[in-house]
């Protein structure tokens, strides 16, 4: 694995974290409003950033996993609305990546570009009330109905639904085929028979906007089913190797903003007639948020080369695990090194932590990832059945997606 970057990738990253500084000048006030800045979202497409994953031929610079990973980097250390990179990196990794590995040629040519520059926002909607955590004990029905399907069913905590134009909708053709039987299917929005409603309020990540899409014989061409009939668990395995790898990448920058903020603060602020940085209890705290961003930093690298290898490894769960953790204690270290300030609403770090807490929620639990790696290790056996069940409580119940 090379991290010697090279001058174009480091002038990308820079160009990113510029960017970033221009974005999310109002986020305390569309935090409380829960909504996106169309206007960020636009500008973040103009600089390319949707495009980063997507083939020349469909409007992208095609690049690496790895060198996307140091790019988005690259945006979070600028922005500070972890809301839009949140929503930007569901669009990219759960509905562009799928649509590029899976799409036919028609599929890519008529959505990869639009998706790419901005004119079409994407959302993935799998989770259900029942399937969370177990994403695939779904309960969303897709009928063949001579060249088209009718797609029935709920999915809920969809991230941008409110302001999406494609969605990508995994449906059973078979409840008894359990996760054999799931399959994809590419939703577009005015569709009839889909109905859009805006999520319940959110504790974090507030700037995402989130909602529940109700299918009621949804006619859907069959034109438009994305990939072979029953190869959506194959679908899904592929996107959230590709999401968990890459969609926190940003957070890595988030965590060094904050880290820089820390040092800044602890060599200025005074107390006891000495700057607050001489005490170890804080000086120790700072050095420990930096470890965890280095270790973050590290596994995301190797996630993004393992997929670039074409290697199937536990890194992609790893990186998801290991950054959403270490973003939650960094933050509450934040908190500790500004005292009382940290605590007050409106504040990096205060909004930080509660944006981090989703983080080990999304694109499977903390406890999901665990599981997933253990059975990758082969300490576990999966469990495999007929027919779909209720998700355990215990390990979610829900996956925000």
């Amino acid at each position: 694995m090379n991290l010697d970057w090279t001058e174009e990738q480091r002038a990308l990253h820079e160009r990113l974290r510029d960017l970033g500084e221009k974005l999310g000048e109002e986020v305390a006030a569309r935090e409380r409003s829960q909504s996106l800045e169309p206007g960020d979202w636009q500008r973040c497409a103009e600089a390319g950033v949707l495009a980063l994953p997507l083939p020349q031929e469909y409007g992208g610079p095609g690049l690496s996993p790895l060198a996307c990973a140091y790019a988005l980097e690259g945006l979070g250390h600028g922005c500070r609305d972890n809301g839009l990179l949140i929503a930007l990196g569901a669009h990219m990794w759960a509905v562009e990546l799928p649509v590029r590995e899976f799409g036919t040629p028609e599929q890519k040519r008529r959505y990869l570009p639009a998706l790419g520059d901005g004119r079409l926002v994407g959302a993935h909607a799998i989770t259900e009330a029942e399937a969370g955590s177990d994403a695939l004990a779904l309960t969303a029905r897709a009928r063949r109905d001579g060249d088209t399907y009718l797609l029935s069913g709920t999915k809920r905590f969809v991230t941008n639904a409110p302001i999406a134009d494609l969605f990508i909708v995994h449906a059973t053709v078979d409840p008894g085929l359990g996760f054999t039987g799931v399959t994809a299917f590419l939703v577009e929005r005015g569709q009839e028979g889909l109905t859009v409603e805006p999520g319940p309020e959110k504790t974090g990540l507030r700037t995402a906007p989130w909602g529940e899409i109700t299918l009621q014989d949804c006619r859907v061409p069959a034109s438009r089913r994305l990939g072979a009939e029953k190869q959506g668990s194959r679908i899904l395995a592929r996107t959230m190797a590709w999401e968990r790898s890459l969609i926190l990448a940003p957070m890595l920058g988030t965590m060094r903003r904050q880290i820089e903020d820390c040092v800044a603060h602890a060599r200025s602020r005074v107390q006891f007639g000495r700057t607050i940085g001489r005490n170890d209890a804080v000086s120790h705290r700072i050095v420990d948020m930096r470890v965890r961003l280095e270790e973050a930093r590290l596994l995301t690298y190797r996630a993004a080369w393992d997929l670039e290898q074409g290697i199937s490894s536990v890194f992609p769960e790893a990186a998801q695990l290991r950054t959403s953790e270490a973003a939650v204690q960094t933050f509450l270290d934040a908190m500790q090194v500004y005292g009382g300030l940290g605590y007050t609403t409106g504040t990096d770090a205060e909004r930080n932590l509660r944006d981090a807490l989703g983080t080990r929620i999304s694109s499977g639990t903390s406890d999901m990832q665990r599981r997933v790696m253990a059975e990758k290790m082969g300490i576990t056996a999966r469990a495999r059945r007929a027919a779909p069940a209720r998700s355990a409580g215990g390990e979610g119940g829900g996956d925000a997606r």
